[in-house]
């Protein structure tokens, strides 16, 4: 989890940075002892050897979105997990799970209300949500995710935007040994809710179908042909946020 390296509460500068960072670059140094004095010490060198860029503490309705999204996500995880019981129990213990199921659904359908209110309440977020969804395969969960937690979209480099998410795959070589490339780090619970909405575009965009079938004809795993799909996404969705247009699938598959 990252933590915060300064107070904003009197206006300073501060910074949010992974903790792994710290301890590694703890490690680089050879420091190998731990108290709070040695602690504080230790990020205060780290900020002035690395000099990690500023953070800005995103408003508040743009926080309570990501707070919304995330409690659904873990209610339908919660959901799948009931429905998966209902198929090894008895018949007679089912029945307890049903009204668990009407319950959970009631919250899902409440948290997507609060959530499209934050976005018709917001015009920035509204005119977001508009070019976003404007996508075919890009519904109101997934607009609401990219809207409040890569508030950086639109407004960065195309492969910026892909580590940021963390669909970028990263070189692993050393000599004549030549890795496979894999995906790490970003913002999983973009990249989660992403992948989800990959799996109905595959079906439904003619662009992120042909590219799937493409990917997978080649010889590519189904899961990292999907990973592909989304980085494309991500990069169309940059440019269009960039540039404030609406889906095109002609200027797409050029």
């Amino acid at each position: 989890m990252p933590f915060i390296m300064a107070c904003d509460k009197a206006g300073l500068p501060f910074v949010i940075t992974n903790p792994i960072h710290v301890k590694r670059f703890a490690g680089a140094i050879g420091q190998r002892a731990k108290t709070d004095k040695l602690d504080a010490q230790l990020i205060a060198h780290y900020a002035q050897a690395i000099k990690p860029a500023l953070s800005n503490i995103k408003p508040d309705d743009m926080r309570l979105m990501a707070d919304l999204v995330l409690r659904r996500n873990q209610l339908l995880v919660m959901q799948t997990m009931e429905k998966n019981r209902i198929q090894i129990l008895p018949k007679a213990l089912a029945m307890t799970i049903k009204p668990i199921l009407t319950a959970i659904k009631n919250q899902v359908d409440k948290i997507e209300e609060k959530i499209l209110k934050l976005i018709e309440n917001n015009d920035e977020f509204k005119a977001k949500n508009t070019l976003l969804q404007s996508m075919p395969g890009i519904g109101k969960v997934a607009s609401a995710s990219i809207i409040s937690n890569v508030p950086e979209l639109g407004y960065i480099t195309n492969k910026q935007a892909s580590a940021l998410i963390g669909v970028a795959p990263m070189n692993k070589e050393s000599g004549r040994y030549k890795g496979l490339r894999k995906i790490q780090g970003g913002r999983a619970q973009v990249r989660t809710v992403l992948y989800m909405a990959m799996m109905s575009a595959i079906q439904s965009n003619p662009v992120f179908k042909a590219t799937y079938q493409k990917l997978v004809a080649d010889g590519k795993p189904k899961k990292v042909a999907i990973i592909a799909c989304v980085r494309k996404t991500v990069v169309i969705l940059n440019s269009m946020l960039r540039d404030g247009v609406m889906w095109d699938e002609t200027i797409c598959q050029n």
